[in-house]
């Protein structure tokens, strides 16, 4: 059984027979942990064949009603007004993962020890992150908490000097680690070579460090 405010949320946007359809394959995820949509067809409680019922569940899953915003916001909103204090910091992690052949790229809120996803994309590639892609999956997320104090943190993927700029333009709060070779300026960020001296850098003062933050 869901929660009720999910339940709330979701009969708010889905009819009732795809709603329906929505609770069933949650309780399939959780009793049969299998996320293929045969594997799910064929343990579907419906009186028809089996390829009718995977064909059923494909266009459920094309719903154009099923995205980040229309089900997840909802909860995410219900989740910080019950759950966190506007006066407190929030603390926000932005990172990739790899799982199987799928290059995930998610920010989530550190809550209980454990990270609540609040936006996330698959990446149509192996490889790291770009300035785009990091700037897409921020964006998203400014409107969800511009009631918030919160603090971006991340990896050595994304200490770059272009993403701390624009966050520092958003008036965004952030704790960036970086990679060796990079110096900062105290009060601005600047980037030198990785063989560059700090005596090298005339009419400048920097500190080598691990980590920058605004």
């Amino acid at each position: 059984m869901l929660p009720p405010f999910y339940q709330n949320c979701f009969q708010g946007q889905l009819k009732k027979a795809e709603y329906l359809t929505l609770q069933i394959l949650f309780f399939l995820l959780q009793a049969h942990k299998q996320v293929s949509i045969e594997s799910l067809a064929t343990v579907m409680p419906y009186p028809i064949a089996f390829e009718s019922r995977r064909r059923a569940i494909q266009r459920f899953l094309k719903l154009p009603t099923l995205t980040i915003k229309n089900l997840w916001f909802p909860l995410i909103k219900y989740i910080l007004r019950t759950q966190f204090n506007k006066h407190k910091d929030l603390i926000v992690a932005i990172d990739r993962t790899q799982w199987r052949d799928r290059n995930i790229f998610f920010i989530g809120l550190m809550w209980r020890q454990r990270a609540l996803p609040l936006y996330w994309q698959i990446l149509p590639k192996k490889w790291c992150s770009k300035i785009a892609e990091q700037n897409k999956i921020i964006i998203p997320i400014l409107p969800l908490l511009n009631k918030y104090k919160f603090v971006l943190i991340g990896d050595r993927e994304f200490g770059s000097i272009k993403l701390a700029q624009w966050l520092s333009e958003k008036n965004v709060r952030f704790v960036l680690r970086i990679q060796k070779g990079r110096y900062i300026e105290e009060g601005e960020i600047f980037l030198t070579g990785r063989n560059v001296a700090p005596s090298e850098v005339p009419g400048c003062t920097f500190r080598k460090i691990d980590v920058f933050s605004f």
